[in-house]
């Protein structure tokens, strides 16, 4: 089979410093821990970043730091992992689903804007897939509105947009390094962002809401444990120093795909001039004349995995049954999409030639 994708990470490369944390018995809130966190910030030129388990637990946080309480309104990208909207809905707040563009799958400024009431309190921009096309635009009208933004870049560590990297461009971002991402520590995540006011929120609320007085841990408020491990950040800080050259490298096998599949009828998700794209998930919108689930089947058969783009949040059986007001495009995407093995060494010349001979 071959797989959508695998790990940029062997055990060779982590051994030693796995061997070292066995040995020194220090498993978590270490060395590793800190330099994860200062690469990130480097990396994404962004002024803070913190760890979390996973973007849900991220998302979560980040919504807490915005003040988002139950009855609030929240707009959000329909085209998405249910995490996006999910943490919305733990809150008590209301997921405003606003559709997104057939081309690049991403949010449409327009949909924002018809969408904001008095009761809007944040907009969680996704980056579809990886890319952050029009997420400047998007962030214009959060200015101009004064709302919060917060980027769900669960898919985009690696990506960009007018030269500025995703995490340094929202008022807060979150990252996912779930095993499909092109950074993965297991399960892992973080969030970063440049405003000093979330500083102390998240100094507290991830240390189980405490302080350190002359040495002694005073608790000031709730808080929670969303620690990542020592071992999981060896694994992070290994993979994000390679991660421009993965990026680089998944591009040309994406460029590879666009050659032939365009001229077969798919349409790739397109990305501007603008975006340097990591390529999280090669997505493409399959031919009208194509079944996409059929395919899926097919090419399974044939021993090539594939899914599905993503969901349609709004069209999801409990976000359809509670607010009845499916959004079209976002639902069209998500029973059009496929999503095709991109990474190293993947055979891109069996895969087509099995699209080509598919009917």
């Amino acid at each position: 089979m071959i797989k959508l994708i695998k790990p940029y990470i062997s055990f060779e490369e982590v051994e030693k410093e796995f061997k070292d944390i066995f040995e020194s018995g220090w498993f978590t809130k270490g060395k590793f821990v800190e330099e994860f966190r200062e690469e990130i910030k480097k990396y994404t030129g962004s002024k803070y970043a913190y760890l979390t388990t996973s973007a849900t637990t991220a998302l979560t946080m980040s919504l807490k730091a915005v003040d988002i309480k139950a009855g609030d309104e929240v707009i959000v990208s329909d085209f998405s992992f249910p995490a996006t909207s999910n943490v919305v809905e733990d809150l008590g707040a209301i997921p405003v689903f606003a559709d997104v563009s057939l081309e690049t799958f991403n949010m449409l400024p327009e949909q924002l804007e018809s969408k904001i009431t008095p009761k809007t309190k944040a907009v969680i921009f996704v980056d579809a897939l990886g890319s952050p096309d029009g997420i400047h635009e998007i962030k214009k009208i959060c200015q101009k509105y004064n709302i919060p933004l917060i980027e769900d870049g669960a898919c985009a560590i690696g990506s960009s947009e007018f030269g500025v990297r995703c995490g340094n461009i929202a008022d807060i971002t979150c990252f996912s390094f779930h095993p499909r991402k092109l950074l993965t520590t297991g399960e892992g995540g973080a969030v970063t962002f440049n405003d000093d006011k979330f500083v102390k929120f998240f100094d507290i609320k991830l240390n189980h809401g405490a302080v350190v007085n002359d040495g002694k841990f005073d608790f000031v408020d709730y808080g929670y444990n969303y620690r990542v491990p020592e071992l999981q950040c060896v694994m992070g800080i290994k993979q994000l120093k390679k991660l421009d050259d993965i990026v680089s490298s998944r591009n040309t096998i994406r460029n590879k795909y666009i050659d032939t599949l365009l001229s077969l009828g798919f349409k790739v998700q397109e990305v501007s001039n603008d975006v340097v794209y990591n390529v999280q998930s090669l997505v493409f919108r399959v031919p009208a004349h194509i079944n996409r689930d059929k395919l899926i089947s097919y090419l399974k058969d044939n021993g090539i995995e594939t899914t599905i783009g993503t969901y349609c949040l709004s069209g999801t059986t409990y976000y359809s049954k509670k607010y009845n007001n499916i959004q079209p495009n976002a639902k069209y995407l998500q029973d059009n999409t496929i999503t095709f093995p991109c990474y190293d060494g993947v055979d891109v010349k069996y895969i087509i030639d099995k699209l080509e001979r598919y009917r």
